[in-house]
């Protein structure tokens, strides 16, 4: 019968459907180890940088940047670059927002002199963890600023 054979002058059946099912469970664990090799190293070859552009009218009232991240994923933010170098404000305020317990809270502020400080800023210049959105305002004391384009430029890594 098909699934069973005879030892050799024993003349005892043997099943080897147990056999069967172990093999089949040590080939699904071998793919599933497989999957996960594949998957450590796509999150350990990174996320390709992300750049571009925003424009809004920066003195008529804080306006978002750019949002980096997503809900419920985690991310960890290297680095993020702001070009403020089409801007003539004297207090360029740059906040980062973030979800704490639920609820979006400003986590960083920091202001900016456009006329004194560099054309680019380091915003974020190291490792940050993050699990929902990372969204990135700016606004400017300078009515002038308004309409102006600020680059922006961010490097994660899925986690």
């Amino acid at each position: 019968m098909p699934g069973e054979f005879y030892i050799e002058d024993e003349k005892e059946k043997i099943d080897i459907t147990e056999i069967k099912n172990a093999i089949a469970q040590v080939q699904t664990s071998v793919t599933n180890v497989q999957n996960n090799v594949t998957t450590l190293v796509t999150k350990s070859e990174g996320i390709a940088p992300v750049t571009g552009s925003a424009v809004q009218n920066w003195q008529t009232a804080e306006a978002d940047i750019v949002s980096i991240g997503a809900d419920n994923t985690r991310y960890k933010v290297h680095s993020l670059l702001l070009s403020i170098h089409n801007l003539v404000g004297t207090t360029i305020s740059v906040r980062l927002y973030m979800q704490v317990n639920g609820v979006e809270r400003k986590v960083y502020e920091q202001s900016f002199d456009a006329t004194a400080d560099p054309p680019g800023l380091w915003i974020v210049n190291g490792t940050v963890g993050i699990h929902e959105v990372l969204r990135v305002t700016l606004q400017s004391n300078n009515a002038a600023d308004n309409g102006q384009a600020v680059d922006y430029d961010y490097m994660l890594e899925a986690m």
